[in-house]
């Protein structure tokens, strides 16, 4: 299911903050290295309210992205579905949303954003970092901090 070692598998447990506040700036970070990514999500209806909500989110800021439907898929920096398909040739994947993946070989790196006040997304999260760590991926596992909502890292598998 996994396919052959990614550099790296990280798993984002969000406690403080939503996956609409979390994902943005771990995506303007991606495209500042000059990486592209796709955005895996659980639902069609879940993708369309990411696809909107990434306009919108700050200001200053822009992230360029679209969805199948945009067209020019092979084109977009931040490309957003609910398939295992990959247009843009990106080096990151995000799964949310208890998005899982067939086959990450073709990635660099997979982060995995899960609800950490859900209880049923904690156990799935725990499932999908079992089965990767069974695969021998190199994992870690980061948790948002009480005080400042900032990542610490929490345990490497």
């Amino acid at each position: 299911m996994w396919g052959r070692i990614v550099a790296e598998m990280l798993f984002y447990h969000l406690t403080r903050r939503r996956l609409e506040q979390v994902l943005p700036e771990l995506l303007e970070k991606t495209l500042q290295r000059g990486w592209r990514a796709v955005v895996k999500g659980g639902s069609e209806e879940r993708i369309a309210q990411l696809n909107s909500e990434l306009w919108t989110y700050g200001r200053a800021s822009f992230l360029p992205h679209g969805i199948r439907a945009d067209g020019f898929s092979d084109r977009q920096p931040i490309y957003l579905t609910i398939e295992d398909e990959r247009p843009n040739n990106a080096e990151l994947l995000f799964l949310v949303d208890g998005a899982d993946a067939a086959d990450v070989s073709a990635y660099t790196r997979v982060c995995d954003l899960f609800d950490g006040n859900d209880e049923a997304a904690v156990q799935a999260a725990r499932g999908r970092w079992k089965r990767a760590k069974d695969a021998g991926h190199q994992l870690t596992y980061w948790q948002q901090s009480e005080d400042t909502g900032g990542w610490v890292r929490k345990a490497e598998g």
